[in-house]
């Protein structure tokens, strides 16, 4: 059966429906419409464009090298309402700087977070990895080979990031610096280039 590129398309955004948070690379969907790798590849590109012309309420972007469906930053305060319950708790202060360790000097153990922050911060790891933001990637080579933790796709999937490369710069993280501080600044430039702010996060607790 010969497809045109309509169809082609069609069946590619289906596809995208179809695979969830999972996405799925050119690769794979190169292979599974038995079409050329770079005539997908432009397929793609075409949607994209395609979806933002025609003001679509999803948008095709690529995480962590898979591309996937994805609602608009935009449209973000009416799914927050959709999806709030009473229970949904908001992340601490405490559990936002651990994120900022862990995404910068990942993989790190929890000892050298504590030495970073200065006090414990086991309840924090639990409750950035039961929110899948951050995961076990490794044990370090030390007495006891302690968890290595790292962020998760989840977390790029959050931010929009293709890879943790695109993280804003930061100088690197010291004992004596004022955590709070270069925690809200860190969220805030990545609200500013991801349309998310350091307070949406706090109060979507994600």
């Amino acid at each position: 059966m010969t497809l045109n590129f309509q169809q082609m398309k069609s069946i590619i955004e289906g596809l995208l429906f179809a695979s969830g948070d999972e996405g799925l690379d050119a690769k794979q969907l190169a292979e599974v419409l038995e079409l050329d790798l770079h005539l997908v590849t432009d397929l793609l590109r075409d949607m994209k464009l395609d979806f933002k012309r025609k003001g679509r309420g999803v948008q095709i972007v690529e995480v962590a090298g898979a591309y996937q469906l994805t609602t608009l930053a935009a449209h973000a305060p009416y799914f927050e309402r959709l999806a709030y319950t009473p229970s949904r708790s908001s992340l601490s202060q405490a559990a936002l700087e651990t994120l900022s360790i862990v995404a910068y000097k990942q993989p790190i153990t929890r000892v050298e977070i504590e030495e970073i922050r200065g006090v414990k911060c086991d309840r924090a790891l639990q409750t950035l990895t039961g929110k899948d933001l951050i995961e076990e990637v490794g044990r370090a080579d030390a007495v006891g080979r302690p968890i290595l933790y790292g962020t998760s796709k989840q977390f790029l999937e959050y931010f929009g990031l293709s890879s943790i490369q695109e993280l804003p710069d930061s100088t690197s993280f010291q004992g004596n610096l004022d955590l709070e501080e270069e925690t809200r600044m860190l969220f805030d430039r990545l609200g500013d280039q991801k349309q998310i702010t350091f307070e949406d996060m706090d109060k979507r607790g994600e």
